[in-house]
């Protein structure tokens, strides 16, 4: 059973890695955060429950480590995007310009909130249900489809050009200010 277990594992890191390369940002991080994650869930398995999706577990696993890193202080390095983080071109003819245009699709995808950016990965990148998603994410499947249309319209309109894209050194920077929570005493006030 166990080395089913871990060829199973071991099926899903190409997943893992992108997953964790959108999350950190850096090859270097992505790389300990899967090491992280599939020594966690070697040591976790007997909480694994046989039947259910093995890739959402792994995934839940990732996105908690990756969230008590950030938790715990550690900074979060931010790359420009490169051209080792370019997607494979082999079966592109070569070319400059779809270099240029995956580049303005990944500023865009930065512009995006982490949650809306974290959903479109789920969901249109890694092919997970919204039910899968919801799971991970630990919200309602609502607020995931949510998520998804609002990044999914937010990603159109920036490459359209109707708004702009963050500058290339602006990643850490979401695409709008979080809007002010009106308290009680705010409406008090007014």
């Amino acid at each position: 059973m166990a080395d089913t277990f871990q060829n199973q594992i071991v099926s899903f890191l190409p997943a893992l890695k992108a997953f964790a390369v959108m999350l950190t940002r850096n090859r270097v991080s992505a790389d300990d955060l899967v090491n992280d994650t599939v020594l966690r869930a070697l040591r976790k398995h007997h909480l694994y429950a046989d039947g259910t999706n093995l890739k959402a577990w792994l995934f839940t696993i990732m996105r908690n480590i990756h969230i008590n890193n950030l938790r715990a202080g550690q900074r979060r390095r931010l790359v420009e995007v490169s051209d080792d983080l370019l997607p494979n071109l082999a079966s592109v003819a070569p070319g400059q310009e779809d270099v240029l245009v995956l580049k303005e699709l990944f500023r865009a995808f930065d512009g995006l909130s982490e949650n809306q950016r974290e959903v479109l990965m789920l969901v249109v990148g890694q092919d997970l249900s919204y039910e899968e998603t919801a799971q991970i994410c630990g919200c309602p499947i609502g607020t995931v489809r949510s998520r998804l249309a609002r990044g999914r319209r937010e990603l159109g309109r920036m490459l359209d050009g109707e708004v702009p894209l963050p500058a290339a050194n602006d990643r850490a920077v979401p695409a709008r200010a979080p809007r002010p929570r009106i308290t009680s005493d705010m409406r008090a006030a007014s």
